[in-house]
């Protein structure tokens, strides 16, 4: 059971070093994310310290010999595998999924084509790198459709497209971040996540928000998004959004913890969207959320989440 902690003293963990802040676009977010989580071992006893890239170099960090990480960098440098091997060079044991699964799951296209390869239901998309190709896109998939950055979280750069003339301004935007995007189905319907743990699905997440879609602004800023969890009382519908979950989790070959997201309509299977590897822990955050109505409360979601970072026989 996941309310069984694996290590009982907080001595055990040793010197943990949380990672916070960096330089993606999702900086102020990890920052609320990793202050939560310092607060929250620092009251559990484990002797935490806190590392922002972006203003302290590796060279200084290192000086303290830290004896393992708790990663809560969103976004680039922190969920695509870079901070993930550089703690693996170090011999520094660390929270979360690998550098080759990080990585995957960070890129839309790729875990896409894995998705697709293991039959995991998925949106179907195209790669785009211009205008033209976003076009094209949009007779292939037929619109509306989604058109969004190939590695960025937080909704950001991502447009749902219903009107052929505001399709530049959209591969504009979705483009703009490293010159190549995702034009992807677009699904009118419910959006679930579910949060993985040690193996384990937590309850699903209906989320609802007056917005076109669970943008930037609906995650962060509104008081108008609501959040139902369990996400349905069929419980059959409930084992497929774990089952799917569970399988997408195994096939990028991710471990530890994170964060599976559909979309779903009413005639056809949930669609997985992408994997978040290291998912928000702010207030507004899903994974807390979600670990609240399992019967894990913040402390105990953060103590388990940095027994991943601890191999056990």
């Amino acid at each position: 059971m996941l309310m069984n902690r694996k290590i009982k003293n907080p001595s055990e963990f040793g010197k943990v070093l949380v990672i916070l802040g960096g330089h993606s676009n999702e900086r102020e977010i990890s920052l609320e994310s990793g202050r939560a989580v310092i607060d929250a071992l620092q009251f559990l006893g484990v002797d935490t310290y806190e590392w922002d890239p972006a203003i302290t170099s590796l060279h200084e960090i290192l000086k303290f010999k830290f004896d393992r990480a708790f990663i809560v960098l969103h976004g680039r440098g922190g969920e695509d595998g870079r901070i993930q091997a550089i703690l693996e060079f170090l011999n520094i044991p660390y929270t979360g999924s690998g550098v080759t699964s990080s990585a995957i799951a960070m890129n839309k296209a790729t875990s896409k084509k894995i998705f697709q390869a293991n039959n995991i239901p998925t949106p179907q998309a195209k790669i785009i790198h211009s205008l033209a190709d976003a076009i094209q896109s949009s007779k292939d998939l037929n619109m509306p459709i989604v058109l969004k950055p190939i590695a960025e979280g937080s909704s950001l750069g991502m447009t749902i497209v219903t009107d052929i003339k505001d399709l530049d301004s959209a591969a504009e935007l979705a483009l703009s971040f490293n010159g190549i995007a995702l034009a992807e189905e677009c699904i009118i319907g419910d959006e679930v996540t579910v949060t993985i743990l040690n193996g384990e699905a937590l309850p699903s997440i209906l989320i609802s928000t007056p917005n076109i879609f669970y943008d930037y602004h609906a995650k962060y800023q509104s008081k108008d998004t609501q959040y139902i969890c369990p996400s349905s009382n069929d419980s059959n519908l409930e084992k497929v959004y774990s089952e799917i979950a569970l399988n997408a989790f195994r096939a990028i070959g991710c471990s530890g913890w994170g964060r599976v997201d559909f979309m779903s309509d009413c005639n056809e299977p949930p669609k997985v969207l992408e994997i978040n590897t290291v998912p928000g822990m702010t207030e507004k955050s899903l994974v807390p959320m979600a670990a609240e109505n399992y019967g894990l409360n913040f402390y105990d979601l953060c103590w388990q989440i940095l027994e991943t970072s601890i191999k056990i026989d």
